[in-house]
């Protein structure tokens, strides 16, 4: 079976699910999911900043200025 077509008909059941919360219900799933969202973002961010420290140490990185970067960016 197509996975696109599961993942849909999970996601439906999914909205579902979150309609028969009450409404109180779905305030706290969604403070939850936002937290998790935010955490997850913030783990992505943090290992961008390690892969960035890491290039930098290893040469594959410079430092330039605002205007440098802009220069190159128009090339």
């Amino acid at each position: 079976m197509n996975q696109t077509i599961v993942q849909k008909g999970n996601f439906n059941r999914v909205l579902e699910m979150v309609e028969s919360l009450s409404s109180s219900e779905q305030d706290v799933l969604i403070e939850i999911v936002q937290k998790r969202l935010r955490e997850k973002r913030r783990k992505e961010i943090a290992a961008s900043i390690a892969e960035a420290r890491t290039e930098y140490k290893t040469g594959k990185t410079q430092r330039v200025t605002v205007d440098e970067l802009m220069a190159e960016l128009d090339e």
